[in-house]
């Protein structure tokens, strides 16, 4: 198989760290203890300034005549990225982690589905084979703790993993449009949505630092890390690197809450490191 280019690693990296840091999203909406329209607002009142601000200060994209140019695109990932970060933080707080783990592995699946189908990009057999992999370890690593679901927690996890799923092909399709832009967009669809229903003067400090630390650190530096990698790599091999986040809340929630992983996590954790290494770095082989 041809080498692989400086540029895809590139990609993957940033898929791999935008994952990882992302994936403390369901410790902090736990730790918050609050509605998810509450958590959605402050999130996004906390993220908001800082989107702009670097569109503004650093976004050489960012400029007014690329934003008309990519006007409308830019408005469909806002709007799909809203969805997604408000209906993942409904999830979790109507449905149990592990649910929303198994619901979210179908994310490469969903990705590359769209590529192939909307804008007829090329997913070979190996990305397949390893997309494949990871969502058997991503069973394996749920088998053991799935609960009692409830229907609109996993259905909002379900419209989350479909918004994903459009938003990083329409960032492959466009891959010269603000990051930044973007994602304050987004901000912006979650405002509207959650301002009727949220109560954010009525909270307490531990809601607020909670909703502080993801909203203003680690979910701005995940987004802007993953939404960067399509531009590098294929909406498909993205993806494949979001079970990740599921591995890594599972640890998460292992050290906050002494949530022990059963066995199977351990197995599911292997298979899922095989199959992003099978997909990814040894296709350079």
């Amino acid at each position: 198989m041809a080498h692989v280019d400086t540029q895809r690693r590139r990609g993957w990296a940033f898929a791999a760290i935008g994952m990882l840091l992302v994936s403390t999203d369901t410790l902090f909406i736990r730790l918050a203890e609050a509605s998810a329209w509450d958590v959605a607002f402050l999130v996004a009142v906390f993220s908001l300034p800082i989107y702009i601000a670097l569109a503004w200060k650093v976004d050489h994209r960012a400029t007014p005549a690329n934003v008309r140019r990519y006007l409308l695109p830019l408005l469909l990932v806002g709007v799909l990225s809203g969805v997604t970060q408000t209906a993942f933080i409904g999830a979790v707080n109507r449905t149990t982690v592990a649910n929303v783990a198994t619901i979210v592995a179908a994310v490469p699946l969903v990705a590359a589905f769209v590529g192939w189908f909307l804008f007829d990009e090329v997913t070979s057999r190996r990305v397949w084979i390893a997309i494949g992999a990871t969502i058997a370890g991503m069973l394996i690593v749920v088998t053991g703790s799935l609960g009692s679901p409830t229907l609109d927690g996993d259905a909002l996890a379900l419209l989350a993993v479909l918004a994903f799923g459009l938003a990083l092909n329409v960032w492959r399709r466009f891959p010269d449009m603000s990051v930044y832009v973007g994602l304050t967009l987004s901000a912006v669809v979650m405002l509207a949505m959650a301002a009727q229903f949220a109560s954010p003067l009525a909270l307490d400090a531990r809601a607020y630092l909670s909703a502080l630390a993801m909203g203003a650190v680690f979910n701005p530096l995940g987004r802007i890390f993953h939404t960067t990698a399509p531009r590098y790599a294929p909406a498909s091999e993205v993806a494949l690197f979001t079970p990740i986040e599921t591995v890594a809340a599972t640890t998460w929630a292992w050290i906050a809450f002494s949530e022990v992983p059963p066995g199977q996590t351990v197995l599911g954790a292997a298979v899922i490191i095989a199959g992003v290494l099978y997909g990814t770095a040894l296709a350079g082989r």
